[in-house]
């Protein structure tokens, strides 16, 4: 974080501050060794939720920050949660836990798009809150959502800066305001109501399928299950060069598979199974017909298999194992377990069994990974990761071959394919809208208006774009707001009395009190050159429209026989007078033969809901153009059911 607060990311990253308070800007030995201390208490008792959750790309983690730009010294933490939006809405419930647990900190949290809490209860924030006055104003105390207000012209409180605040200002004043300071009920509803259901949200957010894969990769799986995350970004990312070292696989050879059960997270599971791939011939990973029983755990198996290929080929193959003993090496370990200990990370499971092991094993890579993690030089990727586990981790295949009687079943992935109602429910849900709006088909039918499409478009291209964005029609109850420019400035100028009231009549001159006479005697002095002014004007404004008229009716009759004027709807001039008239009328200078032949207009509103129609059609039920214009102004079509394919056509 700079010194004005904001955060300088481009990839998909979140970045959060624990603050003590109250609190100077120092940066002491002692100050480092307090913040130290609460980093290690915080991570210790919230690791029963934190080791076992399985990130996209990195994990929740603490550090010490030193001060700097007027920042004072903190915890800070930093995590790269890419596709997976979840993993950013579990470190805000972390964060309120944390300020929840820890009434003395205040905390704030960010990502890339900046103060995204702010966007998401972006339908109950005050007017005076925009991005431009929202910095260092948005945090959390003490599990609640703090917003720092700007003090109102009539109010008069010195404790609220004009500007922006400082991170010291803030942290003052939510030390000295705690309850003034309170985001509205609307504001921490929208944002509960975002982070509601965990820490119980965690296993529903869990995938569980058997994948048919290199007993190396099993053994490995059981003791760190957070790599199958770094497996499924190194397949669904690959490039040519990384393919080249599956072409015959070095690490994990296909003829050691064996069927596993494999916890994936949703996003990872997805991301793995819409990936369309066809391994190398050489590699040895074939796969049965899709008609087969387990095809689906045979692919799975084959992409993971190779996303696990591809990390280890990226390492140097001397690479130095002298970093395997850091985490039990740290002076903080030992504290650490103890820690864990007493918080009943182990669940009772005696010490050398094999469940203890595998919490022993999650709990140093937990610890090595958020807590004491060593400089980047130092760190080990996760494929040196995997090798190291291999050459010091003795494993036995034929007893994981015997668990394969005993594996769990998998769970149903129907979720992957949702229906239409299931998606708008699901979107509806999202955005806090749970109350359900019943919308049959039959009902939709009976009340669409086509006339209303049409009034709609007109609507929205009548609006004034600005850089902001074109603005969207009203709904149709509201009364819209008008504002006649002229007039206006015609009543201004009446009222500071800078302009001179015109005549109602140009015939009849009006009478004048004596303090007006000289304004009226300098009216009639141009009054002449204006009426021949006007008169001029009046006549070369006439004469351009006429010009204009014939021009566009030349126009009209020349695409009329056109493939271009054939492909409009027209409707015939409902007129009295004959169509020759109607054409001699737009036209003086038209072609002797133009006249015979009429120009039916076009009919604009029918042309428009044909094109409209016809691009909603063409979307065939899913998101595009047509659609999400139409749905933004509120108007929302029925489903095309003139044509079923599912139906045989009748000749």
């Amino acid at each position: 974080m700079e010194g004005n607060g904001k955060l300088t990311m481009v990839e998909d990253v979140v970045g959060y501050h624990l603050f003590l308070i109250p609190d100077k800007a120092r940066d002491t030995e002692e100050h480092r060794e307090i913040l130290q201390k609460y980093i290690e208490r915080i991570m210790t008792q919230f690791a029963p939720i934190l080791v076992p959750y399985i990130w996209q790309n990195q994990p929740f983690n603490l550090k010490y920050k030193p001060a700097k730009g007027g920042v004072p010294a903190h915890m800070y933490g930093m995590t790269k949660f890419g596709d997976n939006i979840e993993d950013e809405w579990f470190i805000v419930y972390v964060i309120k836990q944390i300020t929840k647990e820890f009434p003395e900190l205040v905390a704030r949290i960010e990502d890339n798009d900046g103060e995204f809490l702010l966007i998401e209860a972006a339908d109950f924030l005050p007017k005076w809150l925009d991005p431009d006055n929202s910095a260092n104003r948005v945090f959390f105390h003490r599990g609640e959502l703090c917003i720092i207000p700007v003090p109102r012209k009539s109010e008069r409180m010195s404790w609220l800066p004009r500007t922006p605040p400082t991170v010291q200002q803030a942290l003052s004043i939510i030390s000295a305001h705690p309850e003034a300071v309170l985001a509205s009920e609307s504001i921490q509803a929208a944002v509960d109501r975002r982070i509601s259901g965990y820490p119980e949200k965690i296993e529903a957010s869990l995938h569980r399928a058997h994948c048919f894969l290199p007993a190396a990769i099993v053994a490995v799986l059981k003791q760190r299950p957070r790599l199958v995350s770094a497996a499924v970004q190194a397949f669904y990312l690959r490039d040519p060069i990384d393919l080249r070292a599956c072409r015959v696989f070095k690490t994990f050879l296909p003829e050691t598979r064996i069927m596993a059960s494999v916890t994936f997270t949703k996003c990872l599971y997805a991301q793995l199974v819409q990936q369309k791939f066809v391994p190398d011939r050489r590699s040895g990973y074939g796969l049965p017909p899709p008609s087969h029983c387990q095809y689906r755990a045979y692919e799975l198996g084959m992409k993971l298999a190779h996303g696990f290929e591809i990390l280890c080929s990226k390492c140097s193959p001397h690479f130095s194992d002298s970093r395997k003993s850091l985490v039990t090496a740290s002076p903080l370990w030992a504290s650490f377990l103890e820690s864990l200990k007493r918080n009943d990370y182990f669940k009772g499971l005696l010490e050398g069994s094999a469940q203890y092991q595998e919490r022993l094993e999650m709990a140093k890579n937990y610890f090595q990974l958020s807590i004491h993690r060593p400089e980047s030089s130092l760190a080990m990727s996760p494929g040196e990761e995997i090798l190291t586990m291999l050459q010091t981790m003795p494993f036995d295949v034929d007893e994981l071959k015997t668990e394969e009687a005993d594996l769990p079943p998998e769970d149903d992935d129907q979720w992957l394919d949702l229906s239409p109602d299931q998606l708008d429910q699901l979107l509806q849900d999202t955005a806090g809208r749970k109350e359900s709006q019943p919308s049959p088909q039959k009902e939709e039918q009976q009340n669409y208006d086509v006339a209303q499409v049409s009034d709609s478009m007109k609507a929205f291209i009548s609006k004034v774009s600005t850089h902001k964005g074109a603005e969207l029609p009203r709904d149709s109850s509201e009364a819209p707001i008008t504002f006649d420019a002229d007039s206006f400035l015609n009543y201004f100028d009446k009222i500071l009395g800078t302009k001179p009231q015109e005549s109602d009549s140009d015939d009849l001159p009006q009478e004048s009190d004596s303090d007006d006479l000289h304004e009226d005697d300098f009216e009639c002095l141009d009054s002449d050159d204006d009426l021949g002014f006007e008169a001029q004007e009046s006549e070369s404004l006439k004469g351009t429209l006429g010009s204009l008229k014939s021009y566009m009716a030349q126009m009209d009759q020349e695409l009329a026989h056109t493939s271009m004027g054939k492909s409009f709807s027209t409707r015939k001039q409902l007129n009295k007078d004959p169509p020759s008239q109607i054409a001699n009328d737009n036209s003086d200078e038209e072609d002797s033969g133009a006249g015979d032949c009429a120009v039916e207009a076009v009919d604009v509103d029918l042309n428009l809901v044909s094109n409209i129609l016809e691009s909603y059609s063409s979307q065939a039920g899913l998101a595009g153009p047509a659609s999400n214009l139409l749905h933004s102004m509120g108007v929302r079509l029925p489903d095309n059911a003139d044509h079923n394919p599912s139906q045989p056509v009748k000749d």
